[in-house]
């Protein structure tokens, strides 16, 4: 019996290897072919929407074409290849794309039950309320006697059921099957109101079937809901690539370089900004790229605030306030290790 287990362990240590070779050239894959191939989903307001002329934009687009940038010089040598929103373990593990950069949370099983690999935060999402104005409600907690929507069986569910019961609120909760059946009752009257990611309550409060003015979002999250980019595992150079591009988004605000000082910061004395953009040093080299990757990346597509603010902020029509999002600098979560 011992033999046995012995023998079944190692087969399963070989396959994994086999696993990790077999995926350990994607970096060289992309220069071979000329282009990073990205995961991406239609429709999900303000991170990954494809327009009638079929061009792709978003946040989590704009993370694409900065990888794109970092081993091109180039943001724009990104195929995007769409998949239903379900859809990413079997595109990565069949060499289909080489990320992932779509709204996806991570989790444990995700992270380690798929030959995945999360590389980093991109957002920090969370559940938040939705109530029409006409109740008069501007914080969670003042909420009584309500009726509530909810996804049925859903994590959004249990953590409904423990903040009403903490804060002692009165409810009852309509179940429906998807998040889509949530708009549908809110809108009927079904229910007082629903709970979401804060994310898809503000594209609901974007789309054509509700008034915008006659909603409010509550300010309260009940929970914290990290997205970030998915690659596959046991490639590690890839990744490295994947998530110092992030990181080099992250650096660039911290440091005050954008894409429109981009060219004149390249004369700071600043070290942290020379070492950024690729005038001491040489940190492409070990990551298989060009010393200038993190200057073309932010000439590319910008900092980590200037997509955040074009796709999802103030310039975006969405207004989502970035909160959590924010740099650790200015209160919220979002933090780099430094370029050295």
């Amino acid at each position: 019996m011992k033999s046995l287990r012995i023998l079944f362990l190692s087969i399963v240590t070989i396959c994994t290897l086999l696993s990790s070779v077999a995926y350990a050239d994607t970096l060289d894959s992309v220069l071979e072919r000329g282009f990073v191939r990205c995961g991406a989903t239609q429709g999900h307001q303000g991170f990954s929407n494809l327009s009638a002329d079929g061009f792709w934009s978003g946040y989590d687009v704009d993370l694409c074409r900065a990888i794109s940038a970092a081993v091109f010089g180039d943001a724009n040598r990104v195929e995007f290849i769409e998949y239903e929103g379900t859809s990413r373990a079997a595109p990565l593990q069949g060499d289909q794309v080489d990320l992932f950069a779509r709204n996806a949370y991570w989790t444990m099983s995700r992270d380690t039950q798929y030959n995945l690999h999360y590389v980093g935060i991109t957002y920090f999402d969370g559940q938040a309320i939705m109530v029409p104005e006409a109740k008069g409600v501007v914080s969670a907690v003042s909420l009584q006697d309500v009726t509530v929507c909810a996804v049925e069986g859903s994590i959004e569910s249990d953590r409904i059921e423990k903040y009403f019961f903490e804060h002692q609120i009165n409810y009852t909760e309509t179940y429906y099957e998807e998040l889509s059946d949530l708009q549908t009752a809110y809108m009927a009257g079904l229910c007082d109101v629903v709970t979401a990611p804060a994310s898809h309550l503000q594209s609901l409060l974007l789309s054509e079937a509700i008034d915008p003015a006659a909603h409010r979002i509550l300010p309260e999250r009940l929970s914290v809901e990290p997205w970030g980019p998915v690659v596959r595992a046991g490639d590690d150079r890839w990744q490295n690539v994947v998530r110092w591009t992030l990181f080099a988004l992250l650096n660039a605000e911290e440091l005050g370089v954008n894409s429109r000082n981009v060219e004149t910061m390249v004369e700071s004395k600043n070290p942290k900004v020379r070492r950024l953009l690729g005038v001491d040093g040489q940190f492409g080299e070990p990551l298989g790229i060009p010393d200038s990757w993190a200057h073309d990346v932010i000439k590319g597509v910008g900092n980590f605030g200037e997509i955040f603010s074009r796709n999802l902020g103030k310039d975006s029509g969405l207004n989502i306030i970035r909160g959590n999002n924010e740099l650790w600098t200015r209160g919220g979560l979002m933090y780099a290790p430094p370029i050295r």
